[in-house]
């Protein structure tokens, strides 16, 4: 068996090369023509056939385009939080990963991709329980999520994302405003989020998750 990739897509040749070459030419235009209905409401066992290389997120079954490529400025910031946060748990329990890194978030604890309609790529987030984490990405909430605000991801990230995050049992939850250079921070507290604070300036923004024993130097994530 031979495999070989044609414009980024896997083909496999199974001895037939008629068969291949038609194979590896319908995997490169069903790439190329993947058009989804945004107003169709999809699961995350549909979200795992779209093989284009466009960047997507499910919220609640709908289709969120994500931008093709971050800003300078947003890779800077995110690179800073994860190097510090990666740094911090050497020899720790907890994970922190980077997108693109597919979260589930089920409604009911649902395993079934066909059930599961909630799909997000947070720009970093910490998981502590390693029993959430799959070859997929993770399975239930991180117990934390910094997301890092664009002009498009506004929108998103302070709304459809803060309820989303909320009602799935994010214990903390950060919102990063590049160009105000401001972190907020929010708290889960009796199922509801709750404004730690916003910490700008020379401030020294806490992690409550490892119990303020880290703290992130502001100056230092947003530096010019």
């Amino acid at each position: 068996m031979i495999i070989i990739f044609v414009s980024d897509c896997l083909c496999i040749d199974n001895g037939n090369f008629t068969y291949f070459v038609k194979m590896c030419t319908f995997v490169k235009n069903k790439a190329m023509e993947l058009s989804l209905d945004l107003s169709k409401r999809y699961s995350y066992a549909d979200y795992l056939t779209w093989i284009d290389d466009r960047r997507r997120e499910l919220i609640n079954g709908f289709v969120k385009m994500m931008s093709p490529a971050p800003t300078r400025k947003h890779q800077e910031i995110s690179g800073d939080l994860y190097g510090r946060l990666w740094n911090y748990l050497q020899d720790r329990p907890c994970k922190v990963f980077h997108a693109p890194f597919d979260v589930r978030l089920p409604q009911h604890h649902e395993t079934d991709n066909h059930e599961i309609f909630t799909v997000v790529q947070p720009d970093i987030c910490i998981i502590c329980d390693q029993s959430k984490l799959d070859e997929r990405g993770c399975i239930g909430a991180p117990d934390l999520i910094i997301e890092i605000v664009s002009p498009a991801s506004a929108q998103i990230d302070t709304k459809d994302k803060f309820q989303i995050y909320q009602d799935s049992g994010v214990r903390e939850y950060w919102i990063v405003f590049p160009e105000e250079k401001v972190i907020q921070i929010f708290l889960l507290t009796d199922g509801k989020y709750e404004l730690r604070g916003m910490y700008a300036g020379d401030s020294k923004a806490p992690v409550a998750i490892f119990n303020d024993v880290l703290t992130i130097d502001l100056p230092q994530v947003f530096k010019d």
